[in-house]
């Protein structure tokens, strides 16, 4: 214990953490819900889970995200990300390091990814005993006794951090900044647990495809015969949901990285969207967000502490975190080999798009640089109660340092060597826009996804959509016609094809800043002009 102690405070004197108050290292979950419940940071529910409400951040900030320049030719900031000089990034790290000396720190040393040749070891210090809960229950354990000695990466996390704008050069209080030079990443004002998560997934975006291992915003999971199914998608668009299967089990619900061995999970947990959650069509998740361990945000409770998912008085974007082992049937070791079949979904705003489509190459290279879905309220600050339609680039652009293409180009690679179907998946809406259709039974998604993967779509035949120009399938086993086939549950056939056309144009419009990188092949597969 005392050499664990001793490695852990020279750690601390290179952070300039050597004078802080009290260290609290690796405690267990038990403890850290004690913790949580002592410091007044959170309450209990009648189902064991621990409640926390992370106002007036309940969802990410994504205007105050940050990259630390560097020379790297293939750095790329997002929308919204704004580049920070190392000298900003020094004074603000200083900032931080002051606000969390005089008070109890709890620390925690995880793995980002499954796969122990391409494992990063992760540092997580946090001033909330509930913050570090997450990182136990999100990342994967460290199973060695002594802490990380230089980390590969350290995060430093303090809710009572709150930056000026005017001194600190930032857009608000608040701010995650990330230098990959430092190896350092910072979280400041949010307690909103998503921060944590996603800077990781970050910064796996950044070392893994250096290695040529393909990083990828997705969910996986497997069958009884070993084949493997990604499931691509922005936050609300069903990763989570559709990759839980009673039948199959889960590798992981968010974040996996391709190399040459497979696919690997870079988590050991899954982080939920709880909002208006069914035990019916979604037991796996229902048992295990209602348990002692898992971690609830923003999800208010009744009269008798017990959670109400149906409530979003605090937000729309309620979640929960909680390990892969609460899942019954999860891959343990949180790895598979090369996908069959990957699903690119997209909850349409507009009701035009085909439920499910088979993608050429071309047309994978084509939706996935686009990344079509709508902006569900709540998962971000500042977004209305109206879903929004957007292109986000891979499925995931505001956690993508480098260039799009860099990421596209190992996906291709990888779908000719190892001959992987694609499929366009939209989990949105049907017979109208948001507001008048209504969202694709869930269901019936699940039917054209079991379809999929079982191979009975192998021999049916297929038409092209005449605008989007996608191979929808003639029949799906218990899916109407009218729901394969979108224009045939509008009432006004005219109006669907004007909404139509004029998503194709937002589509083609958006692939222009793609064109010079990628051979014209891949925009002609896009929706005909």
């Amino acid at each position: 214990m005392n050499q664990v102690k001793e490695v852990l405070r020279a750690e601390l004197e290179k952070l300039g953490l050597g004078a802080v108050r009290e260290v609290k290292y690796n405690l267990s979950i038990p403890q850290l819900v004690m913790e949580s419940l002592k410091n007044g940071e959170a309450i209990l529910a009648d189902t064991g889970a621990l409640v926390v409400n992370t106002s007036p951040f309940t969802g990410r900030s994504p205007n105050d995200k940050y990259l630390v320049e560097n020379n790297d030719p293939d750095l790329w900031f997002a929308s919204g990300t704004e580049p920070m000089t190392t000298e900003n990034f020094s004074r603000v790290k200083g900032k931080l390091i002051d606000s969390l000396i005089d008070q109890p720190i709890y620390i925690r040393d995880v793995l980002a990814g499954a796969d122990p040749e391409n494992a990063i070891r992760i540092r997580v210090v946090t001033n909330l005993a509930w913050q570090n809960m997450a990182a136990s229950n999100m990342f994967i354990a460290n199973t060695s006794e002594m802490p990380h000695q230089d980390p590969d990466f350290t995060l430093l996390v303090s809710s009572e951090f709150v930056g000026d704008p005017e001194t600190d050069g930032l857009r608000s209080p608040a701010m995650v900044a990330l230098s990959f030079d430092e190896k350092l990443v910072l979280i400041g004002n949010t307690k909103y647990a998503g921060e944590v998560k996603k800077s990781v997934f970050t910064l796996m975006n950044y070392v893994l495809p250096k290695r040529d291992v393909l990083s990828l915003h997705c969910s996986a999971n497997i069958g009884e015969e070993g084949d493997v199914a990604l499931f691509f998608g922005l936050s609300g668009t069903g990763k989570t949901t559709l990759s839980s299967d009673e039948a199959r089990a889960l590798i992981g619900d968010d974040e996996h990285g391709w190399s040459d061995n497979g696919i690997f999970n870079f988590e050991g947990g899954c982080y939920a969207k709880t909002i208006r959650l069914n035990p019916k069509y979604e037991p796996l998740v229902w048992s295990a967000i209602n348990r002692f361990g898992a971690l609830l945000e923003n999800v208010p409770l009744d009269e008798n502490n017990h959670p109400d998912f149906d409530d979003n008085t605090i937000t729309e974007n309620t979640r929960a975190s909680y390990p892969l082992t609460f899942i019954d049937n999860y891959a343990p070791g949180g790895v598979g080999g090369h996908p069959q079949n990957i699903f690119l979904l997209t909850a349409d705003a507009f009701g035009v798009m085909p439920p499910l489509s088979r993608l050429t190459k071309e047309q994978a290279m084509f939706y996935f640089l686009s990344g079509y879905t709508s902006k569900l309220a709540g998962t971000e600050r500042g977004l209305g109660n109206k879903p929004e339609a957007t292109f986000s680039t891979c499925f995931g652009a505001p956690f993508l340092p480098l260039k799009p293409t860099v990421y596209a180009k190992l996906l291709a690679e990888r779908l000719e060597r190892h001959g992987t179907r694609v499929w366009l998946l939209n989990t949105g809406w049907s017979g109208g826009g948001f507001g008048v259709g209504e969202r694709i039974n869930l269901p019936l998604t699940r039917a054209m996804i079991s379809a999929a993967l079982k191979g009975d779509l192998d021999d049916v035949p297929t038409h092209l959509h005449p605008i989007f120009n996608i191979a929808i399938p003639d029949e799906v086993p218990g899916v109407p016609n009218e729901v394969l086939n979108p224009e045939l549950s509008w009432e006004d056939r005219e109006q669907y094809e004007i909404e139509a056309k004029a998503l194709a144009q937002k589509f083609r419009d958006n692939f222009k800043k793609y064109e010079a990188n990628v051979g014209p092949e891949v925009p002609a597969s896009g929706p005909i002009a």
